[in-house]
């Protein structure tokens, strides 16, 4: 698969992005079946120069693909958001509201939620290629951030796009959770299993895990 003309110079995100034929033509299908869907390639969401960047798998059929916002509509955005608002990088712990939709009083402080791919996957299973083929649009939101910034990978695949983003080698950053990274680039990577249902419900994390993961941060963001 073709990635861009000139790799230091991937094309800014868009909405109508069909760089993987597979997945814009998903999406197309799944428009047809669910109009009141959003179901398009999903826009990031919070501060752009936010010092906290977190990169999930890719957007869930009735989640973010549902309602247009990175990990909102879905069990894993329940603990994701409720966590946010804990650790004070959220304006509110519920990411929907009253009617189902994402919640238009919620805004983020000093966070941005991203995604190794931004479309929708058959079965929540991206292929290698499509992960690498949105890898430049991962490349520029790391690019934005400011000296220092926390980067925090749910998941594999997550960790190794953003590795793979930096030009790093992965064997040099295992991912493992609650891994804390130097980054060369002067960032630190920190690793969490995914905060999806399944994760939760065969209790490989629960909610006291991921809190630690999100101490670990705040208190690093702290000593900026």
């Amino acid at each position: 698969m073709k990635i861009y003309p000139n790799e230091t110079q991937p094309p800014k995100f868009s909405i109508h992005c069909r760089l993987c034929p597979r997945l814009a033509n998903f999406l197309d299908e799944v428009r047809l079946a669910q109009p009141d869907y959003f179901a398009h390639p999903v826009p990031s969401f919070g501060d752009e120069q936010a010092r906290l960047l977190i990169v999930g798998l890719a957007p869930g059929m009735h989640g973010a693909n549902r309602t247009g916002r990175p990990f909102t509509g879905d069990f894993a955005g329940k603990l994701l958001y409720s966590t946010l608002h804990e650790f004070g990088f959220s304006t509110q712990a519920e990411p929907l509201d009253e009617t189902g939709q994402a919640n238009a009083a919620l805004s983020l402080r000093d966070c941005r939620i991203s995604n190794a791919v931004r479309c929708l996957p058959p079965q929540n299973k991206p292929e290698p290629a499509e992960v690498k083929q949105c890898n430049g649009y991962l490349r520029d939101e790391l690019a934005g951030l400011p000296h220092g910034a926390a980067v925090l990978a749910l998941g594999t695949v997550a960790h190794l796009a953003v590795v793979r983003a930096l030009a790093l080698r992965a064997n040099d950053f295992a991912f493992t959770h609650g891994a804390q990274h130097q980054l060369p680039n002067g960032m630190m990577l920190y690793d969490s299993y995914h905060c999806s249902r399944y994760n939760t419900q065969t209790k490989r994390l629960n909610t006291a895990m991921f809190h630690a993961v999100f101490k670990a941060i705040t208190g690093y963001l702290h000593t900026l």
